[in-house]
């Protein structure tokens, strides 16, 4: 058995296979840079206009008009002193232009232009090469490309981008007594729900299953059930299966297939039986089958070797340290991570921490972590997960 952060640990620690692909810009969303990013070009291309006004030949307080320039003209006006030109937002600046003034400040009579100050050397003019030089760096290769990120890319003309490839994830879930959601019962069975809770908490990472299978606990089925997973899994998860019951077939299942076990066990709850192991460059969870202890697992330590596979750094879920709404004492001897809400810029605790509850877990937002045998009081600090 293991502790936490020994697990963590060695799940961080692991040399992992990162190869890239070309995505088009628009499917880029949550992906990861795999090169460094540089301007092509100078951003903006040209002087250009900040304010739909009059560009301006001079600094006074009256100019006559001598035209128009709209975003996307190609004609040149070329504004002596004295003289200005109607301009738009976005639009280039003719050559020779002192400043641009704001519409809502000046005033026209017949072709005359009036100002109610004098501008400024300038002004409202978004200068050639403002925001990035050509060659510039725009982004880090690690860069996780924002909505943003994809206007900032797509502003230099770019509609591909090369981002380091998402893991192949495969999910297998074991027991007799599972039934498919939408069938029948019958005495002693229960729905299956840890795949459509696992499935659902790779979408909202931003991740995605290529196959989810169950299998019977049958010793021949997992072994063979393993062993097709691998061939093409980057990551193969399993769910239940794990502990040390009769019927408890996975871990032997695994060895069988040549998978070297990283650790087993961790010391915490929910979620002891669980195990970490690789074959080459493939990856392996083994998660308890109670569904909270499953999903918990999930976030705390499959989800930072994912993001790690992902070009990511592989903090997993966001860290934080908030007041605790109400008392807390963990009686036990091992750490304990806890179905939480954060409301009100406090943890609360949630009712129903059974292993088994999903219920609970599903009205919270958060994993909170205490300790052994610690006490939490009210108002106290309280290390907690962000899960959505």
């Amino acid at each position: 058995m293991v502790e936490i952060k020994q697990a963590l640990q060695i799940i961080r620690s692991q040399d992992v296979p990162l190869d890239s692909e070309v995505v088009s810009l628009k499917d880029s969303l949550g992906r990861v840079l795999a090169e460094d990013l540089r301007a092509g070009f100078d951003l903006p291309g040209f002087d250009n206009s900040a304010m739909d006004g009059y560009a301006l030949g001079g600094l006074q307080q009256e100019y006559k008009l001598v035209g128009e320039v709209a975003a996307g003209d190609l004609k040149e006006i070329i504004p002596k002193i004295g003289e200005a030109v109607r301009i738009f937002t976005g639009a280039k600046v003719p050559q020779g232009t002192s400043a641009v003034i704001m519409q809502e400040k000046t005033e026209v009579k017949n072709d005359l232009l009036f100002l109610d100050q004098l501008p400024v050397e300038g002004q409202c003019i978004r200068k050639k090469g403002e925001e990035l030089r050509s060659g510039e760096l725009v982004f880090n290769s690690s860069y996780k490309i924002t909505a943003a990120g994809i206007g900032m890319i797509g502003s230099l003309g770019l509609d591909k981008v090369k981002v380091f490839k998402k893991p192949v994830i495969r999910l297998i879930t074991t027991g007799n007594e599972l039934v498919a959601p939408g069938g029948s019962l019958q005495g002693g069975q229960i729905y299956e729900s840890n795949s459509g809770a696992i499935v659902a908490a790779l979408n909202s990472k931003g991740f995605t299953s290529a196959g989810n299978e169950q299998i019977k606990d049958d010793f021949e089925q997992i072994k063979t059930g393993i062993a097709e997973a691998l061939q093409n899994a980057g990551v193969l998860i399993l769910s239940g299966g794990i502990s040390v019951g009769n019927y408890d077939f996975v871990k032997q299942a695994l060895e069988e297939n040549g998978v070297d076990e990283l650790f087993y066990k961790v010391k915490q709850k929910p979620g002891k039986p669980l195990f970490f192991g690789r074959k080459e460059n493939k990856f392996i969870f083994a998660l308890p089958g109670n569904p909270a202890s499953s999903l918990s697992c999930f976030y705390i330590y499959v989800l930072p070797l994912l993001q790690k596979l992902s070009g990511l750094a592989g903090n997993g879920l966001l860290e934080l340290h908030l007041p605790a709404a109400s008392d807390f004492q963990n009686r036990g001897d091992r750490p304990v991570f806890l179905k939480a809400n954060i409301e009100d810029n406090t943890v609360r605790i949630l009712n129903a921490q059974g292993s088994s509850m999903i219920g609970s877990m599903a009205k919270g937002n958060a994993l909170a972590f205490v300790e052994a045998f610690e006490k939490i009081e009210k108002g106290s600090l309280i290390k907690t997960f962000l899960i959505s």
